[in-house]
């Protein structure tokens, strides 16, 4: 299961820079995470300062 971003999201930037297959990319407000390209190993939300970001 993709990890996912919810509503707390400060759209920071932070989790996008730890992706390493470029599944996060900004979107109107907050910054979203494509499915079919993450690949579930959590570095997003292990950098994440507001907890934005869960499985």
């Amino acid at each position: 299961m993709a990890y996912h971003i919810d509503d707390k999201c400060i759209s920071c930037g932070a989790c996008a820079g730890e992706c390493p297959t470029d599944a996060i990319a900004e979107g109107e407000g907050l910054y979203n995470i494509d499915a079919d390209k993450c690949i579930d190993c959590g570095a997003c939300a292990g950098v994440c300062p507001v907890e934005a970001i869960s499985s």
